[in-house]
């Protein structure tokens, strides 16, 4: 399952809940299992995790479980402040337990866009980007998009997914993604863009 080297930053990208199985406690929990799997057999030296219900705070709290720092990347102070009470205790118990918060936003108030700001800060401040992603739009798929522009380095480990853009809809100016290469049996990864002209 591990082809690449240990001690690395992993930042994590990923759906809600909604499009991985649903809000039961059972379904989280099944996150957490596969998050300690992977980050048991990634062995990174930190964890970045954005904190947004599903797979951040799944790879976050299986952060805690190995005892491997974590930093919380949050858009904005009050990420929480709609969501569900249980939804909100479980946000502050993580936060209280990352090694670092680190505001994104830099103090701004709410704003759509702060959610990408957040994932590109993530995927440039990490080596590695450790995606559930399932082809469909959405932040998970910008922050995907952003980071193959980048050349960032991508582990998908949401089976049996296929190409989410459209032909010649592309992140890197004129240069489309491409097919996706297989690597192992348990994720796929991306091949880098070509260019990285935004034109």
């Amino acid at each position: 399952m591990n082809s690449i080297e240990e001690g690395l930053i992993v930042s994590g990208t990923g759906h809600r809940l909604d499009k991985l199985g649903g809000y039961a406690s059972w379904a989280y929990n099944l996150l957490v299992q596969l998050a300690v799997m992977i980050l048991s057999a990634l062995k990174p030296k930190k964890v970045i995790s954005g904190m947004a219900i599903g797979w951040d705070q799944a790879l976050a709290e299986a952060a805690v479980k190995l005892g491997i720092p974590f930093v919380a990347a949050i858009p904005f102070k009050g990420q929480e402040s709609r969501w569900p009470k249980e939804s909100q205790k479980k946000y502050h118990e993580l936060l209280a337990r990352a090694a670092e918060v680190v505001d994104t936003s830099n103090g701004q108030p709410y704003h759509p866009r702060l959610m990408q700001v957040r994932n590109e800060w993530m995927v440039d401040n990490s080596d590695l980007v450790v995606a559930l992603f399932n082809g469909t739009k959405g932040g998970t798929y910008n922050c995907v998009k952003y980071a193959k522009c980048k050349a960032a380095r991508i582990k998908n480990y949401y089976l049996g997914i296929l190409p989410a853009l459209e032909d010649g809809d592309s992140y890197c100016g004129s240069t489309p993604w491409g097919g996706f290469a297989s690597v192992g049996s348990h994720f796929t990864e991306w091949p880098y863009c070509a260019s990285l002209s935004m034109g």
